[in-house]
């Protein structure tokens, strides 16, 4: 058997010893079963409850389908305005006698209690109404109001969940607002990072966007710039490698293919190490870039044909450093300029959606004219949001043109 955790036993007051001769879950499952099969199933945050309840009896070999009622979404809306509705304080505010606090007993007790004033207050029948089949209130977070769920639009957008201190806390993407959040209630688990998850939910914003890729975008933007406390995998990506520059003792310009470092800047970046090599290849190839210096040959002498012995010292650094500069602008001039112009059911009707690329990096997003689709590059940024980019989002453009070359506009 597992121990009790120390803040548990703090909390609680249970400690081991007191448990020691209990029956295990699977002995009593039966019995618990047979109490809720066919019953209303109440709590105070119903879900925490009814998740960790339905997992345990599924793993007895009992399936639990009740009905549920979750005082603190009843207490929102039959008692509105009170300071807070945990069951402590709303016990304290609303004079219910509580005993043996964080305990099932006591606390089944108090939920009861309030739950009895709730019945007797409720003179609107929220009660009833959230016992309709139809009805999704039971499956929402208990301090998340329903009507934020409603007036989520079906467009694409990014969407944020507030905690109790007004605080983002999760940021999410969406092809269709409403369906993508009530995805995230469908599935109770009873996870300890679900219910976490769950519980910090006081409140939902979102911004619409026009097409889904644009969704995409800003969703990275905003997890860059709030870093919600739930959002973990972008959070951590970063491409793992760059290509850098640096001039070395001698003063010769040197290009190298390392790891990407907090605070390092380079020239360009890569998912893959052998992406990196390649281009460095080619570029000393095309500009007779000593092999050695490019960090390409390790030892012996240059097998580049191209080299001008830079590596030997024979010839000069700024001969050399020219060659490796005009590689450096050719390959920056290389990586392509253009905008990816849709135009979506979300578009006003004189408008269309536009993203642009200016480089090979993000430059912005944001509706345009019909009349200046086929302008300057500089019409377009007269129109355009400004945003950050990153590695992130130059892959998802640029991916997005590859499959979608139609909506592509480049510049010469």
């Amino acid at each position: 058997n597992l121990a009790i955790p120390v803040f548990i036993q703090a909390l609680t007051g249970i400690t081991d010893e007191m448990v020691d001769s209990a029956p295990q879950f699977a002995e009593v499952a039966g019995k618990i079963h047979e109490l809720l099969h066919d019953r209303i199933f109440v709590a105070h945050n119903v879900n925490f409850d009814y998740s960790f309840l339905k997992h345990h009896l599924a793993a007895a070999g009992y399936e639990l389908n009740t009905k549920k009622l979750c005082t603190v979404r009843l207490g929102r809306k039959i008692m509105p305005g009170l300071p807070s509705y945990s069951l402590g304080k709303l016990c304290r505010n609303l004079e219910i006698p509580m005993h043996n606090r964080h305990r099932a007993g006591g606390d089944a007790d108090a939920t009861a209690l309030f739950f009895d004033l709730l019945l007797k207050n409720d003179r609107e029948g929220h009660i009833q109404a959230s016992l309709n089949a139809r009805s999704k209130e039971q499956s929402l977070p208990a301090n998340l109001p329903k009507e934020k769920i409603e007036a989520l639009p079906d467009s694409p957008g990014v969407y944020y969940f507030i905690n109790k201190h007004k605080k983002v806390v999760y940021v999410g993407k969406a092809k269709s607002l409403r369906k993508r959040v009530n995805s995230h209630f469908a599935n109770n688990n009873p996870g300890k990072q679900k219910q976490q998850f769950l519980r910090n939910i006081y409140d939902i914003n979102f911004k619409t966007c026009e097409t889904e890729l644009m969704a995409f975008i800003l969703e990275a933007v905003e997890i860059k710039r709030l870093w919600p406390y739930f959002n973990r995998s972008q959070k951590r990506f970063e491409q793992a490698y760059g290509l850098f520059s640096f001039e070395d003792q001698r003063g010769y310009l040197r290009l190298a293919i390392d790891k990407k470092r907090k605070f390092s800047y380079p020239i360009y970046s890569f998912n893959f190490l052998l992406d990196g090599y390649s281009l460095l290849r080619r570029l000393s190839s095309r500009y007779s870039l000593c092999p050695r210096l490019c960090h390409l040959q390790k030892s012996g002498d240059c097998t580049e044909p191209g080299c001008q012995g830079a590596c030997r010292g024979e010839e000069d650094a700024e001969a050399y450093n020219s060659r490796v500069l005009q590689a450096i602008q050719s390959f920056k001039e290389s990586m392509p300029t253009f905008a990816i112009v849709e135009e979506t059911k979300f578009n006003d009707v004189e408008s269309a959606s536009c993203i642009l690329m200016v480089g090979g990096q993000f430059y912005g997003m944001g509706n345009i004219p019909r009349n200046c689709v086929r302008k300057s590059i500089d019409d377009y940024k007269h129109h355009l949001t400004r945003y950050p980019g990153n590695d992130y989002i130059r892959n998802l453009v640029h991916n997005y043109a590859l499959r979608n070359p139609e909506k592509r506009i480049e510049w010469a």
